[in-house]
């Protein structure tokens, strides 16, 4: 359906190359296996459920049922997120007698998800 207004192209119509610009960027660039391990972050982060767990874990360490309880669903769905996360090193865990508590593994994590929702919620 049109509005009647004409869309603005984003293709480059240009045939001239910035080759300062290119060799300058190219210079600045993550290696390639690090791009992939970026790109692997930001795919685990890319999760409903697991940006619900990252954010209960960012108010406070949390055991595997009281996560399940709060997000409602089943402990083994909670647990093979966990295992997820703790994997891509998000959470670290601790166990006191038979509960197993999960948190943020470190800092960077909670900026992370916070910088996530000042993103977002931009207008």
């Amino acid at each position: 359906m049109s509005d009647g207004k004409k869309e603005e192209s984003t293709e480059c119509f240009s045939v001239m190359i910035h080759e300062d610009v290119v060799a300058h960027v190219k210079k600045e660039l993550f290696p390639f296996a690090l791009r992939e391990t970026v790109a692997e972050f930001f795919k685990i982060m890319g999760d409903t459920t697991r940006i619900s767990i990252l954010n209960a874990l960012s108010v406070k360490e949390m055991c595997v049922c009281d996560i399940a309880a709060l997000l409602g669903m089943n402990q083994s769905a909670i647990s093979h997120q966990l295992k997820t996360l703790r994997q891509a090193r998000l959470v670290s865990y601790r166990r006191e007698g038979k509960v197993v508590y999960y948190a943020l593994n470190d800092e960077h994590i909670h900026g992370i998800i916070e910088l996530g929702l000042t993103h977002v919620s931009e207008k």
